[in-house]
């Protein structure tokens, strides 16, 4: 009688497990610019929303103050100011690549700024899977002959993004991409990012301030999202 083969176990290979990329868009995804710097150059106002940049910086205005500053400079906003501060404004490169090469992979990717939602919106467009930004009035198609000023309505300082709110939106989608929270990689250059920074497990300043470099578990200096990203990619 022939003795019992006995089998081998199969090793099976551990499920890779799916990751969140966390975006922020001033100063990270634009080069050494900001949406709203972006916009007032089109307006002819660009000196002084660096003041209010400035001021904001320094922590000497909230969001909400800056946002309704700004939204006061604003007065002649159409949806073809935004369209062409979008188109004008000096993105780093790769961005497109970078986002298509997270979705190959089954991965994520969200983009969180306190900028204004119309115009962080856009980048649904170049892959980004969700974005979020501070709630603004809507900016109309046209002013017809000057009659109208932007906003139509007055801003609500309650939708104002601050930075504790990256933190909760960063939550809220963990649960709704079903992705853990030490699943998540973090984007971002300043103060503005230093909570998100704190709470997960890998981040990446891109030309980055002194309040988060110390933070970061990569630090990018350059203009092209696929080096930055290829720093969290390659450690897989």
């Amino acid at each position: 009688m022939q003795p019992a083969q006995q089998s081998t176990p199969r090793t099976v290979p551990e499920r890779r497990r799916t990751r969140l990329h966390l975006f922020d868009l001033d100063g990270t995804l634009l080069y050494g610019s900001a949406a709203s710097v972006e916009i007032s150059r089109q307006l002819g106002v660009e000196r002084e929303i660096r003041e209010l940049e400035r001021a904001f910086a320094e922590q000497k205005l909230t969001p909400p103050q800056f946002a309704l500053q700004a939204c006061a400079l604003w007065s002649a906003l159409t949806d073809e100011t935004v369209a062409a501060a979008f188109a004008g404004a000096p993105w780093l490169a790769g961005i497109r690549e970078v986002w298509a090469r997270i979705r190959e992979d089954g991965e994520r990717c969200a983009v969180i700024s306190l900028s204004p939602d119309f115009f962080v919106r856009r980048l649904r467009d170049w892959g980004a899977d969700v974005t979020h930004g501070s709630r603004w009035p809507d900016v109309p198609r046209a002013i017809p002959n000057g009659s109208t000023k932007y906003p139509m309505r007055p801003l609500e300082p309650a939708g104002i993004l601050s930075p504790s709110s990256k933190v909760m939106i960063a939550k809220e989608l963990c649960a709704q991409f079903g992705v853990r929270a030490e699943d998540c990689v973090a984007y971002g250059d300043s103060l503005s990012d230093a909570e998100l920074f704190a709470t997960v497990p890998v981040s990446v300043a891109v030309n980055a301030d002194q309040h988060v470099r110390s933070l970061a578990s990569h630090h990018y200096t350059g203009r092209d999202l696929r080096d930055a990203y290829g720093l969290v990619s390659l450690s897989r």
